[in-house]
């Protein structure tokens, strides 16, 4: 058990300093609320730092600033991951928000009528917690790879940095979304790729050209991903469980630069034979590298409270978990509409929690 001079007292905690908790904590200081923002990275930013060394974003800079504080490039440009980490932590800096770096989120549970947060040995009491996450957590490999033949160099995406990780032979990429695509691209100039998996679609027009940053890159990131494509909206509801199941279209790499990559297309991978990966077709792909771009897997096990569906993701309206008022959540994929894990959109479903939690907390002061 803690003792009382273990726990320390705050209104709300955010779990999470990426985008999502910076936004969610920059809305809470402009309301007057307290709060501190618990990361598990030892420096803000890290989350984007840590991916592979050529990624961009998909979206030009002109989208990429949180509230109240432009991104630093040309607005047209796209951002370099490490861009964007620095940004936030400069952003942090900037609204002296109160992160403390390093500290891993263990356990949330419920406290009387509060909430206890469990982060290595420190211990908060807190009336609101904002899990401010996105559900990309556990990195996602099928059982059947650790049965491939030892010689076979295996990476998950998220371990991925660059070519020179790679052995000599063909490669052989597992999932063909967007992280799948951009790694293809990428390694195709230094070896023979085979990318693997069902073909998910694209955004019909480059993001790059000069029509798209004109028009199009506003209309369909600002107006159909942020306002069309919501939980409010039929056709909101009709895309979100495809979306949340398979992920979105290819955004910036097209089906013909692959093509002109000599990247080939391959079936889902299905299994292993004779240590090699088994395709959906029966074939097996005879190649020296393998990288799982298979995605994530949410895991909330560490929070120990009652709100969760039988796919163990939780029961939330725009954020606002309606069976335990307290607990919010923020940077899911269509949390609310298709730009919620965007950078122009997480700022929005922030500034909405930020209200309840303002709202709440005001009227449970004048209640008191």
């Amino acid at each position: 058990m803690c003792s009382a001079r273990q726990i320390e007292r705050v209104e709300t905690v955010v779990v999470g300093g990426g985008q999502a908790g910076l936004s969610v904590g920059y809305h809470l200081a402009r309301l007057g609320r307290p709060f501190v923002i618990l990361d598990a990275n030892d420096r803000i930013g890290d989350s984007w730092r840590k991916r592979w060394d050529s990624l961009r974003l998909f979206t030009p800079a002109k989208f990429n600033g949180l509230a109240g504080m432009r991104f630093p490039t040309s607005p047209n440009e796209f951002p370099t991951k490490d861009e964007m980490g620095d940004y936030l932590e400069a952003y942090a800096k900037r609204f002296k928000l109160p992160v403390r770096s390093g500290t891993k989120v263990d356990r949330i549970s419920r406290r009387d009528q509060t909430y206890l947060v469990e982060a290595g040995e420190y211990r908060f009491k807190a009336d609101h917690v904002v899990v401010a996450m996105s559900r990309y957590q556990d990195p996602w490999v099928p059982a059947f790879a650790r049965d491939l033949d030892p010689g076979i160099v295996q990476l998950h995406s998220c371990d991925y940095r660059n070519p020179a990780q790679l052995q000599a032979g063909d490669v052989l990429i597992a999932g063909a979304g967007n992280s799948g695509a951009e790694i293809a691209r990428e390694l195709a100039g230094s070896h023979k790729v085979w990318l693997s998996g069902r073909d998910v679609g694209q955004i019909p027009f480059n993001l790059a050209s000069l029509p798209s940053r004109l028009f199009l890159a506003r209309f369909v990131l600002r107006f159909v991903f942020h306002r069309v494509l919501t939980t409010d909206t039929p056709m909101g509801r009709k895309a979100k469980p495809k979306v949340v199941r398979h992920g979105g279209p290819l955004i910036r790499v097209k089906r013909k630069q692959l093509d002109a990559a000599g990247v080939d297309r391959l079936p889902k991978v299905v299994g292993v034979r004779d240590g090699l990966p088994l395709l959906e077709d029966a074939n097996v792909a005879d190649v020296a590298n393998v990288i799982w771009c298979t995605g994530f897997r949410a895991d909330f096990s560490w929070i120990d409270l009652p709100v969760f569906d039988e796919e163990r993701m939780p029961r939330q309206v725009r954020g606002v978990v309606p069976n335990e008022p307290g607990l919010y959540f923020v940077g899911f994929i269509f949390l609310y509409a298709l730009s919620s894990t965007m950078i122009h959109g997480v700022g929005r479903d922030a500034e909405y929690v930020a209200n309840v939690i303002a709202r709440r907390t005001s009227g449970a002061t004048a209640a008191a």
